[in-house]
């Protein structure tokens, strides 16, 4: 560590303080900003704090740290900086960033995060012009890597939307030769064969264990082999989407009563209803509030356009299978350049206050 650094208490560098109670009935717009933990949330005519100022959430979203330049009001879901004990707010602020706060969280129902902890944690401190060059170093850093992680996430989101758009004109501009069938005419459905197993009484094994959406274990037993089409039957997600409802499957395995199985006289039909299923909102079929549920006999209601011949099949399925290998391609690329990004944040942080940058 270089000359004319300290080690001390992160509270005698920064002490934080929780924020202030306003109901929603006592709020009156103006100009100053309510800070919440999850950032600001709205305006009010009086301050709590004269700015510039760094605030953390103290309960909800633990760990989220924002800088406010103006004067403004912290609510009682957040800590704020209460004395910067001569301290750079900059380099204070990024200090407080370079912490993962959420250990510092106690409580099990609604964790809350502890000043007290926070106070004792042993930090570095440079004197203050040091510390005004820090900031600046990471500020121009930092706004380079936020650009730079935005791009990638809007090109990750511009592959999946490419990969959507093309399903979408496949399944809408339709050739001649296709017809309106349902899944209960292309299938045979096995639900009446599976078998859930709680937790405490599956065997480990090597058989994978699927659910709604995928594997959920592996067990020491099957009850299906071959290939098939698993179709979520219940949960949020099949609203949510954030993984496929349906999916193929093959070798040994066995499925819970959370997905639908259907069996296929062949592959290129199973991938087909694959992507269409994927490619569409099955809102209109589900029941449930509480807990979504597509059940067997709104899934089989479901239309499905689909080319008669098997050869048409296959030449959809397979303009599909390479714009979707191509896709996961540049998600995967997308998702490590956004891993590594987050990597040199963390080491910029550490080098910076460790006396490196």
């Amino acid at each position: 560590m270089r000359d004319g650094w300290v080690t001390k208490r992160l509270g005698d560098a920064a002490t934080l303080q929780r924020g202030f109670d306003l109901p929603t009935q006592d709020r009156v717009s103006g100009t100053v900003p309510l800070v919440s933990s999850s950032g600001i949330i709205d305006t009010h005519d009086k301050s709590a704090v004269r700015g510039p100022g760094v605030v953390t959430g103290r309960s909800g979203s633990i760990g989220n740290i924002f800088f406010i330049e103006e004067d403004f009001w912290p609510l009682n879901t957040t800590l704020y900086v209460k004395d910067f004990h001569g301290n750079d707010p900059r380099f204070v602020f990024y200090l407080l960033k370079r912490f993962d706060l959420n250990r510092f969280a106690t409580g099990s129902g609604v964790p809350t995060l502890n000043r007290n902890f926070v106070h004792d944690e042993l930090v570095n401190v440079p004197i203050f012009t040091e510390q005004k060059r820090i900031a600046g170093i990471l500020d121009e850093a930092l706004d380079g890597i936020a650009t730079a992680k935005a791009n990638a996430e809007k090109n990750l989101q511009n592959a999946r939307a490419l990969f959507e758009s093309h399903l979408q004109a496949v399944f809408t501009q339709r050739g001649e030769g296709w017809a309106e069938t349902t899944v209960d005419k292309l299938s045979t459905n096995l639900d009446s064969r599976r078998v859930p197993i709680t937790k405490s009484d599956r065997a480990s094994g090597k058989y994978p264990y699927y659910g709604a959406s995928g594997i959920v274990d592996h067990v020491a037993e099957y009850i299906f082999e071959g290939n098939a089409l698993l179709v979520s039957e219940d949960g949020a997600n099949l609203l949510m989407r954030s993984t496929p409802i349906a999916f193929s499957v093959s070798g040994k395995y066995w499925v819970n009563n959370h997905a639908h199985i259907l069996k296929f006289k062949n592959i290129p039909t199973q991938r087909f209803v694959e992507f269409y299923l994927g490619s569409i909102k099955v809102d209109d079929y589900i029941t449930g509030a509480a807990q979504p549920k597509l059940n067997q006999k709104a899934l089989n209601s479901i239309p499905i356009p689909i080319p008669k011949s098997i050869d048409a099949q296959t030449t959809v399925v397979d303009s599909i299978e390479v714009l979707s290998a191509e896709t996961q391609r540049l998600e995967s690329l997308y998702r490590q350049k956004l891993a590594a990004l987050d990597a040199l944040k963390k080491s910029l942080l550490d080098q910076a206050f460790t006396g490196l940058l």
